[in-house]
């Protein structure tokens, strides 16, 4: 059965390369451009990984994984954060969200695609 991946970026050129490179690995793929649009995922469907931006309009991606850990049906699934951060306070503001991982933008595919295999396992 594939997975499913929430992708969350208000970039669309960001969210088009990055669900290109995901669909070749088999995924399926959702898409949201900022927190408050992904948070109509989360509606009883099911959603294997959440990969979400920091820095977006009207709900940032920190803020969004708070939102989601409080959800008693996906309290649990990994996040993954993308950023162009380099803030230790905010690094471990998303820890204690309670990110699964932190990617520095911008990342190699090869090593971005390892590290969403690694959260889904």
């Amino acid at each position: 059965m594939k997975k499913t991946i929430l992708l969350v970026d208000d970039f669309e050129n960001t969210r088009y390369v990055t669900r290109i490179t995901l669909r070749r690995y088999g995924y399926n793929i959702l898409e949201a451009a900022d927190g408050l649009e992904a948070l109509k995922f989360f509606d009883g469907r099911e959603i294997d990984l959440l990969i979400t931006d920091q820095n977006m309009p009207n709900m940032d991606g920190i803020t969004l994984v708070e939102r989601i850990r409080n959800m008693k049906n996906y309290k649990y699934i990994p996040i993954l954060l993308l950023t162009t951060e380099k803030s230790v306070e905010k690094k471990r503001r998303a820890q204690r969200a309670g990110i699964t991982g932190w990617i520095q933008k911008p990342f190699s595919f090869k090593n971005f695609t390892k590290l969403v295999e690694k959260a889904l396992k």
